[in-house]
């Protein structure tokens, strides 16, 4: 048998397909196995370099075939869809990885710790926790509205409708049933609440324990949650080689479709780390919101922003900014400096 070079690897959840290539691409192999014999085999095959689709388990199954001396390379999963041939299957998948894998430009996904994906999983579970509540109070809303309790939206008005069902006048209109389902809602919203603030305040110890997350904090619109999200999902900065590279990757750029020369522009690409993203621009909102109160100078950056932009555009391109800034503070190890945020 002609000697291996590189294992493409199709991931699944108990079912792996492996395509096996020499240096020159020549297929040496193709085969189906469990996650037993995946396991297996790799401990037995010869040092080679072993490629994947960053999806799930890949971070997991990356840092076990480095541990068994095999070089891991994780490609992103929209770059290895244009090398697939014909019909898609997990052998088509696993042949097109290793052609991915082998393109000397491509660029490829730095495997994470088992530390940044517990750091992952806090946050995910706290926005599931969030989505949560905010469907029990939309539930809660709607059903009592079907009895003329009306509250407006927001979790600072479940307190006013908890009061309005506690009086005397409402809670002799209502059904024992709907007072019994009312109060169920209540205490999950409630139970939901602690638990949210017991992750966040896990967040917040992390936070001030490390260095890197409190110096990130210094920057207006960086908060625990932002600068823990920044050190559970973001690769090391060194991997970008300028701010803007790092903010391309957060989908923070227009989406560009040029040709011939000529520069189309399109909306804001949104193809990069979404939750980094999303609390990115959030915190840029809350600069903005704080405007109002303290308007920022009309010859500033941002001022100059919001005399021609809706507030919206104003936020994704100051959250643009401030994905450049913190790529600047993380690799050059430097303060934010600066009083307001955008002097220029």
């Amino acid at each position: 048998m002609k000697e291996v070079s590189i294992i493409g690897v199709d991931l699944a959840k108990q079912v792996f397909q492996l395509h096996g290539a020499t240096v020159e691409g020549e297929v040496v192999y193709r085969k189906k196995l469990s996650r037993k014999q995946f396991l297996t085999f790799m401990q037995a095959h010869p040092r080679c370099c072993v490629a994947m689709e960053a999806c799930a388990t890949a971070h997991y199954w990356a840092r076990t075939l480095r541990d068994l001396g095999h070089d891991v390379r994780m490609i992103a999963p929209k770059f290895v869809k244009p090398f697939v041939k014909n019909q898609k299957n997990d052998m088509a998948d696993a042949e097109a990885i290793v052609e991915a894998a082998t393109r000397p430009t491509m660029r490829f996904v730095e495997v994470k710790t088992p530390e940044q994906q517990g750091l992952g999983m806090i946050f995910r579970l706290r926005d599931l926790l969030i989505g949560q509540r905010t469907q029990t109070i939309n539930a809660l809303r709607g059903h009592l509205a079907e009895f003329g309790v009306v509250a407006g939206k927001g979790r600072e008005n479940v307190v006013k409708l908890q009061s309005a069902l506690e009086t005397e006048e409402i809670a002799a209109e209502l059904p024992v049933s709907v007072r019994h389902m009312a109060k169920l809602c209540f205490d999950q919203i409630a139970d939901l609440s602690c638990r949210i603030k017991e992750l966040d305040d896990q967040i917040s110890e992390a936070s001030k324990r490390s260095r890197f997350s409190a110096r990130l904090q210094k920057m207006p619109g960086i908060g625990p949650v932002t600068a823990m999200a920044m050190a559970a999902f973001a690769p090391p900065m060194e991997n970008f080689r300028r701010g803007r590279d790092f903010s391309a990757w957060l989908g923070l750029v227009p989406r560009q479709h040029s040709s011939g020369g000529k520069q189309r522009l399109g909306r804001t690409s949104k193809s990069g780390q979404r939750d980094i993203r999303r609390l990115l621009i959030i915190g840029a909102m809350a600069v903005i919101s704080g405007t109002r109160v303290r308007p920022p100078a009309e010859t500033s950056w941002l001022g100059r922003i919001l005399a021609r932009k809706p507030r919206m555009l104003a936020a994704i391109a100051l959250a643009n900014k401030m994905a450049r800034m913190l790529w600047a503070m993380i690799t050059k190890d430097e303060e934010f400096r600066g009083g307001p945020l955008m002097a220029h």
